[in-house]
Protein backbone atom coordinates (compact mmCIF):
# COMPACT_ATOMS: atom_id res chain seq x y z
CA UNK A 1 0.00 0.00 0.00
CA UNK A 2 3.05 2.30 0.67
CA UNK A 3 4.13 2.12 -2.44
CA UNK A 4 0.68 2.32 -4.49
CA UNK A 5 0.29 5.49 -1.93
CA UNK A 6 3.87 7.15 -3.28
CA UNK A 7 2.98 6.76 -6.93
CA UNK A 8 -0.40 8.57 -6.52
CA UNK A 9 1.43 10.99 -4.16
CA UNK A 10 4.08 11.69 -6.97
CA UNK A 11 1.13 11.86 -9.75
CA UNK A 12 -0.95 14.65 -7.89
CA UNK A 13 1.83 16.85 -6.53
CA UNK A 14 4.40 15.32 -4.80
CA UNK A 15 7.46 15.71 -7.49
CA UNK A 16 6.78 19.62 -7.96
CA UNK A 17 6.55 19.94 -4.27
CA UNK A 18 9.76 18.30 -4.27
CA UNK A 19 11.34 20.24 -6.81
CA UNK A 20 10.61 23.70 -4.99
CA UNK A 21 12.34 22.17 -1.86
CA UNK A 22 15.13 21.45 -3.57
CA UNK A 23 15.54 24.78 -5.58
CA UNK A 24 14.82 25.94 -2.22
CA UNK A 25 17.88 24.15 -0.88
CA UNK A 26 20.18 24.48 -3.82
CA UNK A 27 19.33 28.93 -3.48
CA UNK A 28 19.50 28.72 0.71
CA UNK A 29 23.04 26.79 0.04
CA UNK A 30 24.40 29.41 -2.19
CA UNK A 31 25.35 31.47 1.19
CA UNK A 32 27.68 30.52 3.72
CA UNK A 33 24.55 31.68 6.54
CA UNK A 34 21.48 29.78 4.54
CA UNK A 35 23.67 26.29 4.56
CA UNK A 36 21.98 24.86 7.55
CA UNK A 37 18.78 25.74 6.28
CA UNK A 38 19.13 24.25 2.59
CA UNK A 39 20.11 21.62 4.58
CA UNK A 40 16.97 20.94 6.40
CA UNK A 41 14.98 21.55 2.68
CA UNK A 42 16.68 19.00 1.65
CA UNK A 43 15.50 16.71 4.69
CA UNK A 44 11.90 18.05 4.09
CA UNK A 45 12.27 17.60 0.25
CA UNK A 46 13.12 13.94 0.35
CA UNK A 47 10.36 13.44 3.03
CA UNK A 48 7.99 14.85 0.30
CA UNK A 49 8.92 12.51 -1.87
CA UNK A 50 7.98 9.49 -0.96
CA UNK A 51 5.98 10.23 2.39
CA UNK A 52 4.25 6.69 2.97
CA UNK A 53 6.37 4.46 4.71
CA UNK A 54 8.52 6.77 6.19
CA UNK A 55 8.30 8.65 9.93
CA UNK A 56 9.74 11.40 11.61
CA UNK A 57 11.07 11.75 15.13
CA UNK A 58 13.32 14.28 17.53
CA UNK A 59 16.87 12.96 17.63
CA UNK A 60 17.45 10.80 20.62
CA UNK A 61 19.95 12.47 22.95
CA UNK A 62 20.21 16.09 23.58
CA UNK A 63 19.77 18.40 20.67
CA UNK A 64 21.35 21.67 21.98
CA UNK A 65 20.79 25.27 22.51
CA UNK A 66 21.74 25.64 18.54
CA UNK A 67 19.09 23.39 17.13
CA UNK A 68 15.92 25.51 18.91
CA UNK A 69 17.74 28.91 17.97
CA UNK A 70 18.05 27.73 14.67
CA UNK A 71 14.07 26.41 14.44
CA UNK A 72 13.04 29.68 16.15
CA UNK A 73 14.41 31.61 12.75
CA UNK A 74 13.08 29.36 10.45
CA UNK A 75 9.67 29.76 12.05
CA UNK A 76 10.09 33.29 11.10
CA UNK A 77 11.34 33.27 8.05
CA UNK A 78 8.84 31.35 6.46
CA UNK A 79 8.53 27.71 8.52
CA UNK A 80 5.13 28.75 9.77
CA UNK A 81 3.68 29.34 5.99
CA UNK A 82 5.35 26.12 5.28
CA UNK A 83 3.43 24.42 8.00
CA UNK A 84 0.12 26.45 7.28
CA UNK A 85 0.07 25.47 4.02
CA UNK A 86 0.78 21.50 4.83
CA UNK A 87 -2.21 22.27 7.33
CA UNK A 88 -4.62 23.29 4.75
CA UNK A 89 -3.99 20.57 2.43
CA UNK A 90 -4.16 17.99 4.98
CA UNK A 91 -8.09 19.58 6.39
CA UNK A 92 -9.12 19.65 2.76
CA UNK A 93 -7.86 16.68 2.21
CA UNK A 94 -9.54 15.32 5.47
CA UNK A 95 -12.94 16.24 4.61
CA UNK A 96 -13.28 13.12 1.95
CA UNK A 97 -12.66 9.87 2.85
CA UNK A 98 -10.44 8.73 0.15
CA UNK A 99 -8.42 11.92 0.76
CA UNK A 100 -7.40 10.59 4.91
CA UNK A 101 -4.10 8.74 3.78
CA UNK A 102 -2.84 11.95 1.94
CA UNK A 103 -4.16 13.84 5.02
CA UNK A 104 -2.23 12.41 6.95
CA UNK A 105 1.03 12.80 5.34
CA UNK A 106 -0.07 16.62 5.31
CA UNK A 107 -0.13 16.60 9.01
CA UNK A 108 3.14 14.28 9.31
CA UNK A 109 4.90 17.47 6.77
CA UNK A 110 3.32 19.98 8.92
CA UNK A 111 5.53 19.02 12.00
CA UNK A 112 8.32 18.32 9.67
CA UNK A 113 8.42 21.68 8.13
CA UNK A 114 7.67 23.75 11.51
CA UNK A 115 10.95 22.38 12.80
CA UNK A 116 12.62 20.58 11.68
CA UNK A 117 16.06 20.93 13.36
CA UNK A 118 16.20 18.43 15.94
CA UNK A 119 14.31 15.49 13.97
CA UNK A 120 15.19 12.56 11.36
CA UNK A 121 13.38 10.47 8.81
CA UNK A 122 13.31 6.83 9.46
CA UNK A 123 11.47 4.02 7.66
Amino acid sequence: MNLIGNIIWLIFGGFVVFIEYMLAGLALCLTIVGIPFGIQCFKIGIMTLFPFGQHVREVPGNIGCLSTVFNIIWIFLGGIWIALTHLIFGILLAITIIGLPFAKQHFKLMSLSFTPFGKEIYS
